[in-house]
C-alpha cells in the first residue's frame, strides 16, 4: 500500500497523543514512536505553576490536573503541589490507561482511516494537493503515499512535522511522566476512555468537516509551533483564561460541532465518572488535557453545576 510508511508512524505512536493534539490543533497530530518515559527525578522548585484543582467530600479526595501531551524536554513543570498530590493518591486516572499499547491500532486504522475508493486526490484541488505534497515531503512522505487516507488521518500525520521540528516531543509530555511516576510508586493506572472510542470519534466527523480540518492543517503548517508555544506558556503559568481565549474559544468559533464532540460531550461523560468516584472513598489523581479544564463547559464548571465544589490549589 502506498501509505504504508505513513501508517507505520500512526500504528506505533502513543494513541493518547492523537486526541491530545487534536485538541491543540483542532483535529490532531501524530508523533513518531516514543518509548515510555522513565520516572523523573525529584523536582527542584519549579518556576512554573500549572493549575491544579481538588474535589473533596468526607471520605474522598480527587485531584484534577490539566496536562499537555507535547513539551520540549527542558520544560520544567513539576512542583511540590503536584508531587504531593500524586504521592497521596492510590490511583492515577488518565484519558487512556496505557498510552503505549499499540495492539489495537492496526485494525482501527484499517477500518476507520483509509478510503482508497475516495482518495485525497479526488477531494482536494490541484493547489491543495501541491501544498499537501510540500508538507508531506518535509516529513519524508509524499502526497501519493497519503492519497488512500481519509482526511482526518492525513491531518493527524501532517500536523506532527512542524511541531516535532520545533523541539516538542510526546516523550516529554506530562501524561507519560505522571504515568511513569505512578507505576514506579506501585499505583494503579486507569483510563477514562479507550483508543477505539477516540479514533471512532475522529473518524466519525462528516467528510466535509474532515476536509475543513485538513485544509486548516495545510494553512497552519508552519504556524503550528507558534500556536503550541503560546499554549505551553499559558499552561505553565496556570493561566486558564488565556488557554480559553487562545485555543478553546477559537476552536468553538471554527466549528461548534468539533467543540461539542471533542470537549463538551467528553467533559460531560468524565464528569459522570468523577461524580461516581466521589461517591466512593480514597484519593485519586486525575490528569486530562488542559483544554478540558478551560472555558465555560470545562469539567470544573460541569461539576459545580451538579453542586460539587471545586477548589483550585495555589
Amino acid at each position: 500500500m502506498r501509505c504504508s510508511s505513513s501508517l507505520a508512524r500512526v500504528l506505533t505512536m502513543p494513541k493518547r497523543t492523537v486526541l491530545g493534539l487534536a485538541l491543540v490543533l483542532c483535529l490532531g497530530l501524530a508523533p513518531p514512536p516514543m518509548a515510555l518515559a522513565e520516572a523523573p527525578p525529584e523536582p527542584e522548585a519549579a518556576a512554573s505553576a500549572p493549575a491544579l484543582w481538588v474535589v473533596r467530600d468526607a471520605d474522598s479526595t480527587l485531584y484534577l490536573f490539566g496536562t499537555l501531551h507535547f513539551l520540549r524536554s527542558d520544560t520544567r513543570w513539576r512542583d511540590a503541589r503536584i508531587d504531593a498530590a500524586l504521592e497521596s493518591a492510590s490511583e492515577l486516572v488518565l484519558e487512556i490507561a496505557d498510552v503505549n499499547d499499540t495492539s489495537a491500532v492496526m485494525p482501527l486504522i484499517q477500518a476507520h482511516g483509509l478510503s482508497p475508493e475516495r482518495p485525497l486526490s479526488s477531494l482536494l484541488t490541484a493547489g491543495e494537493l501541491t501544498s499537501l505534497d510540500t508538507a508531506a515531503r518535509s516529513m519524508g512522505q509524499s502526497a501519493a503515499q497519503m492519497d488512500p487516507m481519509r482526511p482526518w488521518l492525513a491531518t493527524v500525520i501532517l500536523s506532527s512535522a512542524p511541531t516535532i521540528r520545533a523541539g516538542f516531543a510526546p516523550g516529554s509530555g506530562v501524561d507519560l511522566a505522571l504515568r511513569a511516576t505512578a507505576l514506579a510508586g506501585g499505583k494503579t493506572v486507569s483510563g477514562l476512555e479507550t483508543p477505539d472510542t477516540q479514533i471512532r470519534m475522529l473518524s466519525g466527523f462528516p467528510e466535509e468537516g474532515q476536509l475543513i480540518g485538513l485544509r486548516r492543517a495545510l494553512e497552519a503548517f508552519e504556524a503550528a509551533p507558534v500556536e503550541l508555544e503560546a499554549l505551553v506558556d499559558a499552561w505553565s503559568r496556570g493561566d486558564i483564561d488565556a488557554i480559553n481565549a487562545s485555543t478553546v474559544a477559537p476552536m468553538r468559533a471554527r466549528s461548534e460541532r468539533l467543540y461539542q464532540a471533542l470537549l463538551v460531550e467528553r467533559n460531560q461523560a468524565w464528569t459522570d465518572q468523577i461524580a461516581a468516584r466521589l461517591a466512593g472513598a480514597g484519593t485519586t489523581f486525575i490528569a486530562v488535557g488542559v483544554l478540558h479544564l478551560a472555558g465555560e463547559d470545562s469539567v470544573q464548571r460541569q461539576l459545580e453545576a451538579r453542586g460539587i465544589p471545586v477548589e483550585r490549589l495555589r
